[in-house]
């Protein structure tokens, strides 16, 4: 982690991409659980196949808990297909679907009263919860505020510098969430941001001359011919 990196530094990095690209509105759902089962879905895919997941189900009347919990499981599994390794992840949502029964009667909006680590922890014993979606659950989904993590934001920050790329998921996190105000709506759009930048400009093979961030780069510095990490 590069030394001397503080908060001016850290907010102002989110001022330029704010200023640049717009508030970012994210996590997409149209409730605290679709935006659940689109968190455990998206591990180790493209968002547009969870999408298509999404729709399946929600043609179907299943994103609730009651319904979802009813449906059998290997219907489950053929309708989240899209999202691929299904058979998997449909076992994932069953554990989901059952911590969230024991722990909150089926209400993800129960969640927001938990104070955030705790809830952490209680998501972190879910099988197949991992700290990026549990952090997405709580930060997007509950409310609460858990910087998230992912490969973009280890892709950009490596890229400007600031981090190695090997840093442990916590120490990454806790990085930015003692240089930034503890802030639901802060996290997610400069976690927002990080994304697009990265999707749209700071892709695999960089769009440097496209880049805000660009004047205060290494990598920018050393153009041409970076090889991109992978999407």
């Amino acid at each position: 982690m590069r030394n001397g990196t503080g908060r001016p530094e850290v907010r102002g990095i989110y001022d330029r991409l704010l200023a640049r690209q717009g508030h970012s509105a994210w996590w997409p759902g149209e409730s605290p659980f679709e935006v659940c089962i689109g968190a455990i879905l998206t591990q180790n895919t493209a968002w547009t196949n969870v999408e298509r997941a999404l729709d399946a189900l929600r043609n179907e009347g299943l994103l609730s808990f009651e319904a979802m919990s009813a449906v059998p499981a290997a219907r489950l599994a053929e309708l989240i297909r899209p999202s691929g390794t299904y058979q998997l992840k449909a076992r994932r949502l069953r554990a989901f679907l059952d911590f969230l029964g024991r722990e909150y009667r089926g209400r993800v909006e129960a969640m927001a009263g938990e104070d955030p680590w705790e809830l952490r922890r209680k998501l972190l014993a879910v099988n197949g919860i991992g700290p990026e979606t549990a952090d997405a659950i709580a930060l997007y989904a509950a409310g609460r505020p858990l910087f998230v993590v992912d490969a973009y934001t280890r892709r950009v920050f490596s890229r400007l510098g600031w981090f190695a790329g090997d840093e442990a998921y916590t120490e990454v996190q806790r990085f930015f969430m003692e240089h930034l105000p503890s802030e639901v709506e802060l996290f997610r759009d400069y976690h927002a941001q990080v994304v697009r930048l990265a999707k749209d400009v700071c892709r695999p093979v960089p769009r440097c001359d496209e880049c805000v961030l660009e004047p205060t780069c290494v990598t920018g510095r050393q153009r041409p011919g970076l090889e991109g990490a992978n999407e």
